[in-house]
């Protein structure tokens, strides 16, 4: 964990309304003359958005999940050391669209990669730069595909947008299982409420992180 910044990481399934909170946090946080840094997995910075295209596209699929698996981690190394790194060192708060986690049930819950070769991947490129704060946005897979769908209009579903309702409520299972593994980190958002309610969710789980840190900083004496 950073000393001085705080890096809140947004997870779940497709079409769960990530992008459209980050957005509304985003206009908030720089109300409140926060240093905030939006980005985005896979991507981020410019090698790593080059990885995300060969991916997204569907190119890496018939070489297996594990090549996925270290693609994505070789674009997680570039985009934290040219984006999240810099940003927390400052002081800032970064907001990113997946991260850690997406792998843990893209790669490895529901792609059959070894878990220890995911652990040794994440110990390799995270280090320690795990999210302060993860909102997991929770979905019936139905629903969110019904919105990917109206999101992309006439464009063709990405490489795991075009997955089985069954792939998607696996993915589901695994990330509330992350979020219960792991509550001091994770907070699970009900997604299925309108944007108002949801955007409700995500300020109260932000704010009352961000006043634990001060306290915290206060109570150590390091203010």
């Amino acid at each position: 964990m950073a000393e001085k910044g705080f890096f809140i990481t947004f997870e779940g399934g497709e079409g769960a309304g990530k992008s459209t909170q980050i957005a509304r946090l985003e206009r908030k946080l720089r109300e409140k003359r926060y240093d905030v840094v939006v980005t985005r997995e896979p991507g981020g910075s410019p090698g790593a958005e080059a990885v995300r295209a060969v991916i997204l596209s569907g190119a890496v699929e018939p070489l297996g999940t594990t090549m996925e698996a270290i693609l994505f981690a070789a674009a997680r190394a570039d985009h934290i050391e040219q984006v999240i790194r810099p940003a927390l060192e400052r002081g800032g708060i970064v907001l990113c669209d997946r991260f850690v986690d997406s792998s843990r049930v893209y790669q490895g819950a529901t792609g059959d990669v070894d878990p220890e070769v995911l652990a040794e991947l994440e110990r390799a490129t995270v280090g320690p730069f795990m999210p302060d704060l993860t909102l997991v946005f929770d979905l019936d897979p139905q629903i969110g595909m019904r919105r990917a769908a109206a999101r992309r209009g006439a464009s063709s579903p990405d490489r795991f947008e075009k997955e089985t309702l069954d792939m998607q409520e696996a993915r589901r299972a695994a990330f509330l299982a992350i979020a219960a593994r792991e509550p001091e980190r994770c907070m699970v958002i009900n997604a299925a409420h309108d944007p108002d309610t949801v955007e409700d969710q995500v300020t109260d789980a932000v704010f009352a992180a961000l006043a634990e840190r001060v306290a915290r900083t206060f109570n150590s004496g390091d203010l």
